[in-house]
């Protein structure tokens, strides 16, 4: 009896051990981790990295907010018209629809055709890749976020942690990749072609943040 007490004893404490020393990331952890990943959707689709990183520091709380523990979702996409997975989040309003991604890496990728793919965006594309300022500004004015200092809050982050030497691994042949872009999307609804269209494949699948945000 009394080593089916003692034995029971060490599960408690043992349980509850685990439980409270969930493991807690800092900003420098989280850009360590992630930072490959931003440089990569860079060189891809012209959104700077350091852009990439601040945003999914700031939405995420470093990777631990319950959005990103219980959906991968790192940006604070909403649902809108994804046809994924999906998960119910209080935000601006109680109960809101958010994406929910198999993984983080997802989550970096859908960011990048999030933004490629929607024409409120596209003028973000005609910056140079370097000018996180006017990239901050300028998601701030496409209405990602409601957060009045959300330009500010970014920079902040990108001059502090130095996330700009980032932006620098982008291929020089691609430095003219914001604006072929930014007309290749002009060019789409010209044509009356639907922006998300030309995300191809992966928006198929297409269909929480503090800061808020039609994003």
């Amino acid at each position: 009896m009394r080593f089916v007490t003692v034995a029971f004893s060490l599960i408690v404490v043992s349980s509850a051990f685990a439980g409270g020393n969930e493991k807690k990331y800092t900003q420098t952890e989280y850009v360590q981790m992630w930072s490959s990943v931003a440089v990569s959707q860079m060189q891809t689709y012209k959104i700077p990295a350091s852009i990439t990183l601040a945003q999914g520091i700031l939405e995420s709380g470093n990777g631990n907010s319950e959005l990103a523990k219980k959906a991968n979702n790192h940006f604070g996409i909403k649902c809108h018209d994804w046809k994924g997975d999906t998960v119910l989040m209080d935000d601006d309003k109680l109960g809101e629809c958010f994406r929910k991604y198999a993984s983080a890496d997802e989550s970096y990728k859908d960011h990048s055709l999030f933004l490629t793919g929607r024409s409120r965006y596209s003028k973000l594309f005609a910056f140079p890749i370097n000018d996180y300022k006017s990239w901050a500004q300028g998601l701030k004015d496409a209405g990602y976020a409601t957060n009045p200092k959300y330009p500010e809050q970014l920079i902040e982050l990108i001059e502090r942690l130095h996330l700009d030497k980032y932006d620098e691994q982008v291929s020089p042949v691609n430095d003219k990749g914001s604006e072929l872009l930014a007309q290749e999307l002009e060019d789409a609804k010209t044509a009356n072609e639907k922006p998300e269209q030309s995300a191809k494949a992966y928006q198929k699948n297409a269909a929480t943040s503090k800061n808020g945000g039609d994003k």
